[in-house]
């Protein structure tokens, strides 16, 4: 098990930037799969990018490709988030998550560690 904090939203103009952070807790953040995923009032939570536990393989929602940049330093313990040219319709709460496994990185119900979320709003 490992703990998540995410942290660096806020608000944001349409076109801008902003990048979010989540550190784990625990010595055994490299043996994890990392994903962010979000959730926009009324909406089902959707998956966003995710990482394998080396940082060699990606993926991303159609919705943020090209856009957005999922990384991590496992020496730091942290998985990262670029967003750029942010659309009001990325507006929504993210949250970082965690599971062992490639398998279906897109699922929502397969990850077993959650942070907290952050909330990122983008104005138009």
């Amino acid at each position: 098990q490992v703990q998540l904090v995410e942290s660096g939203g806020g608000l944001v103009q349409a076109g801008g930037s902003l990048r979010l952070s989540c550190a784990a807790s625990g010595r055994t953040f490299s043996n994890y799969v990392m994903a962010w995923f979000r959730q926009a009032p009324g909406k089902e939570r959707e998956f966003v990018a995710g990482i394998n536990q080396s940082g060699e393989s990606t993926r991303y929602a159609d919705s943020v490709k090209g856009r957005f940049t999922i990384s991590r330093d496992n020496a730091e313990n942290t998985v990262y988030l670029q967003m750029n040219s942010l659309k009001p319709e990325d507006t929504a709460v993210y949250y970082c998550a965690g599971k062992n496994a490639w398998f279906s990185v897109t699922s929502t119900w397969l990850y077993t560690n959650w942070g907290q979320g952050t909330q990122v709003t983008v104005s138009s």
